[in-house]
């Protein structure tokens, strides 16, 4: 039999739920409701004509970097910030190198540094899931090439500050500091401004979340002209294609809908936890559209019911230090109020 590669072989595998996506999805932290408006105008108006011709990244790459106060060069548009964070390890993970991340996190960072000669090294969280910045600074040394920080992170909704980010990007000259904002919208800190001041800064952005583009597959990534040049070499010239483009200008021109989205979500986020609180649940503080709850023992069970109300959630017990913790994404306000009296029910007869 023809084998992969070694490494191939022992890559963790990752398996998203599937089916029943047509209950009310609070277990992918996408947008809840609905993309843009005029997204879905300028997807009426593709022609027939459009789609034979190869996609062009650079207009709409020039508009985003517009957009983000930088120049084109510092910007590159992917098939999602999953090829980011593929095309990055690819780039710069050899034999020897080390990418550090700390954990519990986003698990695509783990999988696509697996699949290269570098070693993984993991720097736990303690019990608060607040971001371990001693702890990682103590792991920086001469083979560091990576360092993976999801801002905020996922799937606890903690953050890193803008100074244990310069911090790190300090120790580790010699390393890529990737800050993934994926969920940058709902709190509303960034480095970007940093771009090409800190040399070895990149800054991740999706439009999943926020902009409701998730089944688009569109992410990006913000860096200095010196580190991009090598990831546009990995990158294939035709990953992001005409469809995504096209709803992706529209969607950057429309700010007024991405910023009505965001107050819903932020308004349903302070209402759904108050509401977590008056039950008696532990939750971590968060500043996503998402929030992990200590169900406990009961987690399975807790989700199975959620499922029973037509609402989805996402158990997070494999995680580490995430026992018994199951997430749930914040939507809009009418959505998150459907979702706490489906959690009350299940509190109710628990305590029955």
């Amino acid at each position: 039999m023809i084998q992969p590669r070694l490494r191939v072989q022992q890559m963790p595998e990752y398996h998203p739920p599937l089916g029943s996506r047509d209950r009310l999805r609070l277990d992918f932290n996408e947008n809840t409701l609905a993309c843009s408006p005029a997204v879905k105008t300028a997807l009426e108006n593709i022609s027939a004509a459009d789609l034979t011709r190869y996609p062009e990244r650079e207009p709409v790459e020039a508009l985003a970097a517009r957009q983000l106060g930088l120049e084109p060069n510092q910007v590159v548009l992917t098939n999602g910030v999953d090829e980011a964070i593929h095309v990055l390890c690819q780039a710069f993970l050899d034999a020897g190198d080390e990418m550090l991340l700390p954990v519990p996190t986003y698990t695509m960072y783990e999988i696509y540094a697996a699949a290269t000669d570098a070693t993984l090294r993991k720097v736990q969280a303690g019990a608060d899931f607040q971001f371990p910045c001693e702890a990682l600074l103590a792991e920086i040394n001469a083979r560091t090439k990576i360092v993976a920080i999801a801002n905020p992170n996922s799937p606890t909704g903690s953050v890193a500050t803008r100074e244990q980010i310069l911090a790190t990007a300090q120790a580790a000259p010699g390393a890529v500091v990737l800050v993934d904002e994926a969920y940058f919208h709902f709190y509303g800190e960034t480095v970007i401004d940093l771009v090409g001041q800190v040399p070895n800064l990149i800054v991740a952005r999706t439009f999943s979340k926020a902009y409701g583009l998730a089944g688009l597959r569109l992410g990006l990534l913000a860096g200095p002209e010196t580190l991009l040049r090598w990831v546009r070499r990995v990158l294939s010239p035709y990953s992001v294609n005409s469809i995504a483009l096209a709803a992706l200008t529209a969607a950057l021109d429309d700010r007024a809908y991405l910023d009505w989205y965001v107050v819903q979500v932020k308004q349903a986020r302070g209402e759904f936890l108050a509401g977590l609180t008056q039950l008696g649940l532990e939750y971590w503080p968060t500043e996503a559209n998402f929030v992990l709850v200590n169900i406990g023992p009961a987690h399975k069970q807790f989700v199975a019911s959620m499922r029973e109300h037509g609402i989805l959630v996402r158990d997070r017990s494999a995680d580490p230090g995430c026992d018994g913790c199951v997430r749930i994404t914040i939507g809009t306000p009418e959505q998150m109020r459907a979702a706490l009296a489906a959690i009350q029910i299940y509190v109710a007869g628990v305590r029955a």
